[in-house]
């Protein structure tokens, strides 16, 4: 298992320095060092909910709105490990972190609007995803409203650990020449693990599917070719909103979707 985030707080474990301690000293990346060290929790009785006030007030030190950062927490540690139904130190978790299905796709070209960052970044309350949505449907260069929108992460330097490339965007010919200002990518045919959210408010929901990708056990599937979230018809009111989370993997499926 290839776990990238600490499965008890939810902080991305970029470096060794960062990884929770075993009893007998040796390494684990299940857990950050804060959580856990030398084999044992160092907050043994507190609750998801302790948890989730704890790491609001760090990530508000850190710049983060305390909204944005409760939120954020609400809908990512219920897929955590540590607070799974299965672990007799977490919590009820009635959540699914499983995909819905597995497609197989042809290559697309995605043209919008782009930027490098890191999880992190983003995880930090500096992130620049939320301005390139605005910047993106200001542009004066978008498709007719039903059309498919898409957050695309592409161009991984390590993984999750390191930076990527997040465009914002719609799909595009293949020799479409782009107005100024817009760039594009490339993903390769791949076979996908989808995930899909509920219906609700778009801040929520969103959160909660990724949430599913990062609390999801078969991570070593993962290729990295080119992750995206689809925004189509059932995303058109922004307060009852289903996504999809496309999650390029190395297994061949069967089904294909064109």
């Amino acid at each position: 298992m290839n776990v990238t985030i600490c499965q008890s707080c939810g902080m991305p474990l970029t470096t060794p320095t960062q990884f929770g301690t075993e009893a007998d000293g040796s390494a684990t990346r299940e857990y950050c060092i804060y959580c856990y060290k030398e084999g044992m929790f160092q907050q043994p009785n507190i609750t998801m909910e302790g948890m989730i006030e704890m790491c609001t007030a760090i990530l508000m030190e850190e710049g983060m709105g305390e909204e944005s950062a409760r939120a954020m927490l609400r809908n990512q540690l219920p897929f955590l490990k540590r607070w799974s139904p299965s672990n007799p130190e977490g919590n009820n978790n009635k959540h699914s972190v499983q995909p819905v299905r597995y497609v197989t796709l042809p290559g697309k070209r995605l043209a919008g609007i782009s930027a490098r960052t890191t999880n992190a970044i983003e995880m930090s309350g500096h992130g620049c995803i939320q301005d390139l949505w605005s910047r993106y449907f200001s542009s004066g260069h978008i498709p007719a409203p039903e059309a498919p929108r898409y957050g695309c992460y592409t161009d991984y330097t390590d993984g999750i650990h390191g930076e990527y490339t997040i465009l914002v965007g719609h799909e595009v010919a293949a020799d479409e020449t782009l107005p100024a200002g817009m760039n594009s990518v490339e993903l390769p045919p791949a076979t996908y693990a989808v995930f899909t959210s509920r219906k609700g408010p778009m801040a929520e929901v969103v959160g909660e599917a990724w949430g599913a990708v990062w609390g999801w056990s078969n991570q070593n599937e993962r290729t990295f070719t080119g992750d995206f979230e689809l925004y189509d018809e059932r995303s058109m009111d922004p307060a009852h909103v289903q996504v999809d989370i496309y999650i390029a993997v190395n297994q061949a499926r069967p089904t294909t979707e064109q």
